[in-house]
């Protein structure tokens, strides 16, 4: 914790230093001698302190900063190799850790999964097919719970060169006509459709946004894209939104459907089975209808024709961690439970994700886990127990792919557009940002090459986010020179 017994004799200088420079000039020009005494300060600071000082000496400054002297906030630096903290404010005060959530169920998927884990999307026949390219039986459409099925994002394919990969398939087999039907089977993740995490922040701007997609039965070529929000403040209108795995856009909906945490989510097999068909029959293959079967109790006997293979878990968590892709994270959660368990709900999900942080001596203390992504303001976790996680990393075999999928600081992903001046590139981190929260957990790469673990989680701040942002790069700037 803080100590002043360290500087106590800089403080004293610089405010010594500041009584030197008011002068008669300084009365006749109040504001240049705050600018001049302001740099005397800083410059005071910088030359007479360690960057440990620095760092506390910052803490201590925010106990008075009118964005933060209010908030719930804690802030650890922990020097991984030494396996010891450095400094450190409420490390072990139980936060909302918002999108920094992800850190846990994305490291619990590359362990349970491996790096090169894939999800394969199989087209495959029953019956047989005559000498005239005749299919008497049906194609299949069989699912494993690819979370970027069609959706062009994080190197997977679009639905269009999926179904070009399909369609060049079954024409190499020789299919000029299919006398079944196109079933789908997606037994695996026959529950990815029902409700979203718990407690998600949904009024944002006055407009509720819905992260879950869209079904089959809404055409994409009738989806509203957003246009100009009103800024008018006695316009208490409610308009709803969501994702489209689509467009890859936020768009309108006319109404409501589903519980006030529920809503469509996305059925990307049905779409890619019915852009199969219409793919189909513009190129003269006649073939039946598309039916879903999620149970088979007597399975036919078939063959594949073709396999469609997801990017790996690698290039998955990458995309997920860079963006903050919620939807991604909560996949990643139901695949967490069905690789363990053999279920696919979001309660199996959490169970395992909480049962490899014991085995891994993950310190529980204080860590309430509620979703994949972070979503919920019922999520806690400490930042103690996050630095020692982020430090247990390093030493795992997926230690590079993990800090790969990591925001740079003034580089890339959620990290872009801050630390851009002293930290660039040196602060490799997952961002978190709800309602009145804004986090941060990840490594800090020393100008004196050491690895830290940190974790800043600060709640209920005043004030707006671009102010937050600045008060966390005065925070984190000095640890470079640790």
């Amino acid at each position: 914790m803080n100590q002043f017994k360290n500087y106590c004799s800089v403080l004293a200088f610089c405010f010594s230093s500041l009584l030197f420079s008011q002068g008669t000039a300084a009365a006749a020009l109040p504001q240049i001698a705050e600018q001049q005494s302001l740099v005397k300060d800083i410059t005071a600071e910088k030359a007479l302190l360690s960057p440990k000082d620095q760092i506390e000496f910052n803490i201590n400054k925010m106990f008075t900063d009118p964005v933060l002297r209010n908030a719930n906030w804690g802030f650890v630096v922990y020097d991984i190799k030494a396996d010891k903290i450095i400094t450190s404010y409420n490390e072990t005060t139980p936060l909302i850790p918002a999108s920094t959530t992800k850190l846990l169920t994305t490291e619990t998927a590359f362990s349970l999964l491996g790096t090169q884990f894939r999800w394969n999307t199989q087209l495959e026949y029953s019956g047989s097919i005559d000498p005239d390219g005749v299919l008497t039986g049906n194609l299949y459409i069989v699912g494993s719970g690819d979370p970027t099925l069609g959706g062009s994002r994080g190197g997977a394919a679009s639905y269009g060169q999926i179904v070009t990969q399909y369609l060049e398939s079954i024409k190499e087999k020789g299919i000029k006509k299919i006398t079944g039907d196109i079933i789908i089977q997606t037994a695996i993740f026959k529950e990815n459709k029902t409700e979203l995490p718990e407690n998600i922040v949904w009024l944002e701007q006055a407009n509720y946004f819905l992260p879950a997609g869209t079904t089959k039965d809404i055409n994409p070529r009738n989806e509203k894209l957003i246009i100009s929000q009103s800024n008018n403040p006695f316009n208490q209108e409610k308009r709803y939104f969501y994702v489209s795995p689509y467009a890859n856009k936020l768009v309108y909906a006319d109404q409501y459907e589903g519980g006030w945490v529920t809503t469509k989510v996305a059925e990307p097999p049905a779409f890619l089975a019915n852009k199969l068909r219409e793919s189909l029959i513009k190129n003269k293959i006649t073939v039946g209808k598309v039916v879903p079967k999620i149970v088979d109790g007597n399975p036919e006997p078939r063959e594949i024709i073709s396999t469609y293979k997801s990017p790996s878990l690698a290039e998955i968590v990458a995309y997920t961690n860079q963006r903050s892709d919620n939807n991604y994270a909560e996949a990643l959660l139901k695949a967490n439970g069905f690789m363990k368990l053999g279920d696919q709900t979001a309660e199996s999900g959490r169970k395992v994700v909480t049962e490899h942080l014991k085995a891994t001596n993950f310190d529980m203390t204080g860590l309430n886990y509620m979703d994949g992504s972070g979503l919920s303001k019922a999520h806690t976790v400490t930042p103690i127990s996050q630095v020692k996680f982020l430090g247990a990393i390093t030493k795992l075999p997926y230690y590079q792919e993990y800090l790969n999928s990591l925001p740079i600081a003034g580089q890339t992903g959620t990290l872009k557009r801050m630390f851009l001046v002293n930290s660039n590139g040196q602060i490799f981190a997952k961002t978190g940002t709800l309602n009145q929260v804004k986090c941060l957990a990840g490594y800090i790469k020393t100008r004196s090459n050491k690895t830290l673990a940190f974790s800043l989680l600060i709640n209920n701040y005043a004030g707006s986010t671009a102010q937050v942002k600045q008060r966390m790069e005065q925070l984190l700037d000095p640890t470079l020179d640790l």
